[in-house]
């Protein structure tokens, strides 16, 4: 038989290779270097191990987790309920690594300082392998402390942060390990929680109540538990809402449908009805949302670094494409103005990942550390209002580079434009961000100070980054009278500004760039509008080598 001519339809012609299997700790020099500059340097070896495997095995099983999405099994075949829901079983291998890596544990098995710091780096790598999987992960991981400050619940924080993942739906004495879900937002209130119907009536002494009323959104309903709210005599309050009861009969949790999502389609999301389902508190009534907003300063966190993860993955899917597309006589990546696009790209990337780190350090560092915990809770808001925002832009630009091989179903850039929007709206939108900002700066002197001292600390590096400080430093002089209207501006300021001083203290290449292109006069709005004296080859060599 004759091979097939140049540009035969059976050939594969002026087509990049498979991206995968690629090691994502190794070729990711931003990721090594925050890490080392933010305290893990202890951890690394376990990323490594992590980086190889997430973008190999973890990758692969992403594809069909997401192809064949999660179905919900309301009854069995003898009619008895069991409010099931079944996925393919690369969901499940893909939960059972992450677990097994620490995902979910780290930042609570490990004393050693930078715990946090490795655990962030462990869920930006899982992030750009496979997405969906994040939402149980991260809620399980950031329900473990409110668990074991409450004795009765000391078998559930144990096995939430245990390393094994136990899929089992039985109960929990007969679980090695359990995942976490939330259920916070109803039909009528959405984000004003406040405004939720769901009753929650004592049953005694022991702390067991029954709740009666439904969830709008149910976050992974397969978990073992979840965390919700509900309206108790004494106000409202937060309750951990297993499967099932103690005496091993199911709990009165009803799922009764899947919501149909843009993206995030391995991940599972319902809404549910509960009728008389068994629940323990958690806290006291009336201090519910105080023990909430415990848990979403980790899950806001985790949307920081999964939008983070998303925009490596997209700009590295981006980057390799254009290494080895060729158009009008050369790589694509050889055009100067697709240089252009790439580094403004990796500008962006960086900067996110780098502010993330920065705020992981401050978790990390806060139990011990008043400065540090003000600096966390304040720049966690901003962190997750900006990079999240930033990310669907940023996804569709990498798209793009692509071309129509982007816009297929085939490739991965598909997933993750779908995926991209969904951080900045779960665990509060940018709005709700944006106010969250201003209330912290009104009420919490110490968080708009932790801000400027941060700011401080690159004093002298960089001029755009001097007058943006002291522009800043102006406004936040008088708190109280900030605009609601102006908040976005503000966050958006504050946001570059502290991106600007991570990356010019670690001495990033990537500083001088960005803070010319975010923060000098003229900042171009689309990505590919960097000055043309930029050092591109730099760039893009810390992006994927």
């Amino acid at each position: 038989m004759e091979a097939s001519a140049p540009g035969h339809a059976g050939t594969a012609s002026n087509q990049p290779p498979e991206f995968a299997p690629r090691d994502l700790w190794t070729t990711d020099a931003p990721l090594r270097e925050a890490v080392e500059r933010e305290g893990a340097a202890a951890f690394c070896s376990h990323l490594a191990t992590y980086g190889a495997l997430a973008g190999d095995e973890l990758y692969s099983l992403g594809f069909d987790a997401n192809r064949d999405r999660p179905r919900l099994r309301t009854h069995d075949r003898f009619g008895e309920r069991i409010d099931r829901v079944e996925f393919h079983p690369h969901y499940h291998e893909l939960m059972r690594h992450a677990i097994a890596g620490g995902v979910t544990s780290l930042s609570w098995n490990d004393r050693r300082p930078g715990a946090h710091v490795a655990r962030a780096a462990l869920s930006y790598l899982h992030y750009q392998a496979e997405s969906g999987t994040s939402c149980p992960l991260t809620m399980t991981h950031a329900a473990v402390p409110a668990l074991r400050r409450e004795p009765a619940l000391a078998e559930w924080a144990t096995k939430a942060a245990a390393t094994v993942y136990d899929p089992a739906d039985v109960p929990i004495a007969r679980k090695r390990g359990v995942t976490i879900g939330m259920g916070m937002t109803e039909k009528q209130g959405g984000s004003d929680v406040r405004a939720n119907l769901t009753r929650a009536t004592p049953l005694g002494d022991d702390g067991g109540y029954v709740l009666s009323g439904h969830k709008w959104f149910f976050s992974a309903p397969m978990s073992d538990a979840f965390l919700v709210l509900a309206q108790a005599p004494g106000g409202l309050g937060c309750f951990l809402l297993p499967r099932w009861r103690p005496d091993g009969t199911r709990s009165g949790l009803r799922l009764m449908r899947l919501k149909d999502k843009l993206g995030d389609w391995s991940n599972a999301s319902s809404e549910v009805e509960f009728d008389d389902a068994w629940a323990l508190r958690i806290g006291e009534e009336g201090r519910g949302v105080p023990v909430i907003i415990e848990m979403v300063m980790l899950t806001r966190l985790d949307c920081m670094l999964g939008s983070s993860g998303l925009m490596r993955m997209a700009l590295a899917q981006a980057l390799h494409h254009a290494r080895h597309r060729r158009t009008f006589g050369k790589r694509l990546v050889e055009h100067a103005l697709m240089r252009n696009v790439l580094a403004d790209l990796a500008l962006e990337a960086e900067a996110a990942l780098a502010l993330s780190m920065r705020v992981a350090r401050a978790v990390d560092a806060a139990p011990g550390d008043a400065t540090e915990a003000a600096f966390a809770r304040i720049a966690t808001a901003v962190g997750k209002y900006w990079i999240c925002k930033r990310t669907p832009g940023f996804v569709a630009e990498a798209l793009e580079c692509l071309g129509g091989n982007g816009y297929v179903e085939e490739a991965l850039l598909a997933r993750l434009y779908r995926q991209a929007p969904l951080n900045s709206i779960w665990e509060g939108s940018g709005n709700i961000q944006c106010l969250d900002v201003l209330r912290a700066l009104g009420r919490e002197p110490a968080s708009g100070q932790a801000l400027l001292a941060e700011l401080d600390a690159a004093s002298g590096l960089d001029q755009h980054l001097e007058a943006a400080t002291a522009q800043l430093r102006a406004l936040l002089a008088g708190p109280g009278n900030l605009p609601e209207a102006g908040a976005r501006r503000l966050v958006a300021q504050l946001a570059m500004a502290l991106q600007a001083s991570v990356l010019l203290r670690a001495g990033s290449p990537a500083a001088g760039p960005f803070c010319r292109s975010r923060l000098g006069e003229g900042a171009g709005g689309a990505f590919g509008t960097l000055p043309a004296d930029v050092g591109f080859s730099a760039l893009l060599e810390r992006v994927l080598p």
